[in-house]
């Protein structure tokens, strides 16, 4: 379980072919803290430490987790957001978490406002129904809370604000129209749908 609020900034450092792809991330978390097994979310995606040594530690990424999250995370060089699981007793700052990318969405407009930037992000036709205004939302691993939500012929668009401190402490330092976003709706939306489609198929 995770909160959405970034605490690293890793670089991917290697990428090896071992049935899955084993990446390599550069961190300054202190590595000795963290228990082989553990959980930590990277851009979003919760992965399973697999190895570690000082300044670095290494997961396991499986096809289906690179076929749902956008492609660029995984790659040298990338740089990618980090968050530890939360622990009993932490602050629950951004919204819970669960570390599972629902779709990728894409930048169509990021523009500057005062010191901050509004962004647009496409959401897939599939994830339309979940996200609302003043909702939260993770992207790239980040707890959003969504302004607004535009309804199109080309599909659903959600409008958010990006404050100089998010975008400084994460990999939204640099926000560009077609960048590919991971996108994790919010947990109470997903059980609230599957409940919804429950009841509707039982009235069939």
């Amino acid at each position: 379980m995770f909160t959405g609020i970034i605490t690293d900034i890793g670089t991917v450092e290697t990428i090896e072919k071992k049935g899955d792809l084993r990446i390599r991330i550069g961190t300054r978390y202190d590595t000795a803290s963290i228990d082989l097994g553990a959980s930590i979310a990277c851009s979003g995606a919760c992965l399973t430490v697999v190895e570690k040594g000082p300044g670095w530690f290494a997961v396991d990424v499986s096809g289906e987790t690179i076929a749902r999250t956008a492609g660029a995370v995984w790659t040298e060089g990338g740089r990618i957001n980090l968050e530890r699981a939360l622990r009993v007793g932490d602050e629950l700052g951004g919204h819970i978490v669960t570390g599972h990318v629902d779709g990728v969405g894409r930048i169509v407009a990021a523009d500057p406002v005062g010191g901050s930037t509004a962004l647009k992000v496409w959401v897939p036709d599939d994830l339309a129904a979940y996200v609302a205004p003043k909702g939260s939302v993770a992207l790239d691993g980040i707890s959003l809370t969504v302004n607004t939500v535009e309804d199109g012929p080309e599909g659903t668009v959600i409008g958010l604000n990006i404050i100089p401190h998010t975008a400084e402490m994460t990999t939204f330092e640099i926000l560009e129209p077609g960048r590919a976003l991971n996108i994790e709706i919010d947990v109470l939306a997903r059980y609230l749908g599957r409940m919804e489609e429950l009841n509707h198929a039982r009235k069939r």
